[in-house]
């Protein structure tokens, strides 16, 4: 398996559906989205729709019975008006999404997801199920696998390439080949902080914009719980995460 690791959406080289593109392609956004995604589906929700266009979602969600929907949206760290969540996390308990689809957008982890939607597997992963993302390719095996982070607008995150080299740590360690130098550095970046993830979390420039935002404790907290959840939200149509359990 070769890995690679792009930092943003836009570093995605056009190469999907080509004969030397990635067989399979990981979104990471460890602040907040692939760690509510995550959280989501593990605790019931019956899928997870991503959008990049707020349009698009309030369109596709009306098509859905109401009492088994709910919107979830963010930009700028802040809920969007109207909305029934924002991204935390910690507001995604069994009682408020069990069985619901959640429409979903928010201001980097859609548009990456958006960018690697027609690879044929698109998983999502986060701190909090890293391992099990990493067993479910150490299975599949894919022959070269894309990581790509979400950023903050369009530029490098610190919390997204720690989880690239979270991740990259676990398949390396049997035997999967890093292809890139952005991965090389993820991989130094995660042997600093892995005993204190959490720390590089809040350290970050988006983990200092949601501490001046709020009281965000919970938050970081969840996103930097390491290896607690068994699923592994993988699309199963265009922009649409289920729960694969592993």
């Amino acid at each position: 398996m070769q890995l690679s690791y792009f930092h943003v959406a836009a570093d995605v080289p056009d190469a999907i559906g080509a004969p030397d593109g990635p067989d399979a392609a990981v979104v990471i956004d460890v602040l907040r989205a692939t760690t509510t995604i995550a959280w989501a589906l593990h605790n019931g929700a019956e899928a997870v729709q991503a959008f990049a266009d707020l349009d698009e979602l309030r369109l596709q969600s009306r098509n859905w019975p109401e009492q088994s929907r709910l919107l979830l949206g963010e930009r700028g760290g802040q809920m969007l008006e109207g909305f029934d969540l924002g991204n935390s996390p910690v507001a995604v308990i069994p009682e408020v999404v069990q069985g619901k689809r959640l429409f979903m957008s928010t201001t980097n982890g859609t548009r990456a997801l958006q960018r690697v939607r027609d690879v044929s597997v698109v998983m999502t992963v986060a701190l909090p199920n890293r391992l099990a993302v990493a067993q479910r390719l150490l299975h599949d095996k894919p022959e070269r696998l894309w990581m790509v982070g979400s950023g903050w607008e369009g530029t490098y995150s610190l919390e997204d390439s720690l989880a690239a080299g979270a991740l990259a740590e676990a398949l390396v360690a049997s035997g999967a080949q890093v292809a890139n130098d952005e991965l090389q550095a993820a991989l130094a970046l995660w042997a600093q902080w892995k005993h204190d993830p959490e720390a590089c979390l809040r350290v970050a420039s988006h983990g200092q914009r949601l501490t001046r935002l709020g009281n965000h404790d919970a938050d970081f907290s969840c996103c930097a719980g390491l290896d607690q959840l068994s699923v592994v939200p993988t699309q199963t149509e265009p922009g649409v995460l289920r729960a694969i359990h592993v």
